[in-house]
């Protein structure tokens, strides 16, 4: 079981970028090995905020079809996650607060993989990055 984050889907459908490429091979990679890929409601929720603060709403939409085409499911955020993410937040320094968030869900739902660009994941204790 593999989470997907916010990046992948805003990379394959957003302009040229070297993580395009990669972005797209790497989903291939989890269909083609029938991975079941996850998500949580935060990572729709950094879509929103993204294209909104850029003045892209029209995005918005296609970024949520890709995501939600390609899970199996979507995890919602529950008042636990969010107290695992603030001892997450006080024990790392160099997590941000949402991507602390993903990772106590991913670990409240048994997810060790996530496809993601970033770096703020590597070094979290249970959780491998596939970025390559």
């Amino acid at each position: 079981m593999t989470f997907v984050d916010s990046n992948i889907p805003m990379y394959l459908i957003g302009a040229a970028h070297p993580h395009k490429v990669d972005a797209q091979r790497l989903l291939d990679r989890c269909i083609a090995e029938r991975t079941r890929l996850v998500t949580d409601a935060e990572v729709l929720q950094e879509i929103l905020h993204r294209y909104h603060a850029i003045n892209r709403l029209d995005a918005v939409k296609p970024a949520f079809d890709v995501v939600l085409s390609i899970v199996d499911e979507t995890y919602p955020i529950e008042l636990p996650d969010v107290e695992q993410a603030r001892v997450l937040l006080a024990s790392s320094g160099k997590i941000s607060a949402r991507d602390a968030l993903h990772v106590a869900i991913m670990r409240r739902n048994g997810v060790g993989k996530i496809l993601s660009f970033d770096a703020g994941f590597d070094g979290i204790a249970g959780i491998q990055r596939l970025y390559q």
